[in-house]
């Protein structure tokens, strides 16, 4: 059994800056495995924004 988590990142902008290699590791640090991103908000020019990773675990740990 498996479970999931979803984290919302960002590949930055023009105030903001990317933050998808940190939340990586914060989460692989945790047990966490990089399963999918998935892009989630599209700027006027239809290029990604936002995106979801989801990671997953082994239950109980």
């Amino acid at each position: 059994m498996f479970e999931y988590k979803f984290v919302q990142a960002t590949l930055g902008g023009f105030f903001t800056e990317a933050n998808h290699h940190e939340l990586i590791d914060e989460y692989a640090k945790q047990g966490w495995r990089l399963v999918q991103v998935l892009p989630m908000y599209y700027n006027s020019h239809g290029k990604p924004t936002d995106y979801e990773i989801i990671f997953e675990r082994e239950a109980g740990n």
